[in-house]
């Protein structure tokens, strides 16, 4: 069966390009009268002709958020476990070559951490590695998974890429959520950006969401990091990837993350800046492609912008974050973290700003269909 990659191959960047380019203003406000969108309509909405009607698409995006989310928001806290890294990614504090400290919790520590989010009231949580195997193995996730579990509703990983028999492994612990930032689509910049390290391996990166599906997660993040490519092109592929997985595993829900890049330990330059006007461009854009998409936005963005994004789009927010190993039951101020937050608000004033916006925050909203039911 034909993979992402392969699909991918049919939509190359100088289609993505001259789609972009072809849009007309009338092409833009068909695709708003249309009910169903096709890739096509994901890229007319993406494009400048686009631009002048960001609030038609505000207004639909705002629709189709309330009739398939309503006024819900789920709240998830992220928790660092390891940032020892052998990769070398140049947009990344993580970066082998940064000559920060570097911590690697026991389980015993990350048992810790993850009993001050708990006393938050975060049913969410996401844990957070460097790529470095042999000291964050994949039985060493599963272990604090295991160790963690009884404490929350759903854990999900944001790790390295593993193979689909780890991925079961991680299933079989505990976890039912995987989130893998593809980073860029594009081959050759990937190539450029990750000079050295596991990571390298574009297309083992790829195809990663379709192994976690294949294995038993029951749900799949995606994302790019806005800012290392031009918009158009990046934006459309973590849609069209989106869109893909969706169809090819309809059983498993799919969500999108739309991070951009903000300031870490280390120097990049950036070079394909993403303003507030195509941001949002982009969220109201992914609505409206994908109405039943989980859309979640991180504390890389101030309250100001996540506040207001989340009536055009948004449904996943973070509280109460360090990007740093540990930060908060084993506390180390030489840790950086891998890049600076914007957002600093802890669970309860996150709850109180989205009701002063008419939304409910939810803490839990699933139970495991494994879990004794008698207890």
């Amino acid at each position: 069966m034909e993979s992402f990659q392969e699909f991918l191959q049919t939509w190359p960047a100088a289609r993505r390009a001259d789609g972009a380019a072809e849009a007309t203003p009338q092409s833009v406000l068909s695709v708003l009268d249309k009910e169903i969108l096709q890739p096509e309509d994901f890229l007319t909405l993406l494009s400048p002709a686009a631009a002048p009607y960001l609030e038609n698409m505000a207004r639909r995006a705002h629709e189709l958020t309330l009739r398939y989310f309503g006024r819900a928001v789920q709240l998830f806290s992220p928790l660092y476990i390891s940032d020892i890294c052998t990769n070398q990614c140049r947009y990344c504090g993580f970066n082998a070559r940064n000559k920060q400290p570097r911590r690697h919790l026991t389980v015993h520590e990350a048992e810790a951490e993850a009993g001050v989010i708990a006393d938050m009231g975060m049913q969410h949580i996401l844990l957070l590695t460097g790529d470095a195997r042999k000291v964050s193995s994949p039985e060493y996730i599963a272990d604090v998974v295991r160790r963690i579990k009884p404490r929350f509703a759903s854990i999900g990983i944001e790790v390295y890429a593993m193979t689909e028999e780890e991925y079961a492994l991680m299933s079989a612990a505990g976890v039912d959520c995987m989130t893998m930032f593809q980073e860029t689509y594009t081959p050759g910049l990937y190539d450029w950006l990750h000079p050295a390290g596991p990571k390298r391996d574009y297309a083992f990166r790829l195809a990663a969401p379709e192994r976690a599906a294949r294995a038993g997660m029951y749900s799949l993040g995606i994302g790019a990091l806005l800012g290392l490519e031009n918009f158009e092109q990046d934006a459309f592929a973590v849609g069209l990837h989106a869109w893909w997985l969706q169809r090819r595993f309809p059983g498993v829900e799919v969500g999108v993350s739309v991070p951009r890049i903000c300031p870490h330990e280390g120097e990049f330059a950036t070079r394909h800046i993403v303003d507030d006007r195509h941001f949002v461009q982009y969220v109201v854009a992914t609505r409206c492609f994908l109405p039943r998409v989980g859309i979640t936005c991180s504390t890389r963005e101030n309250a100001f912008m996540r506040d207001h994004l989340v009536p055009l789009g948004v449904t996943r927010v973070s509280a109460g974050v360090s990007t740093a190993v540990g930060g908060r039951a084993t506390k180390d101020s030489r840790n950086p973290g891998q890049f600076e937050i914007a957002d600093h608000r802890g669970v309860k004033e996150m709850t109180t700003a989205l009701a002063g916006i008419g939304y409910q925050t939810v803490l839990k909203d699933w139970e495991d269909s494994t879990a004794d039911m008698t207890s």
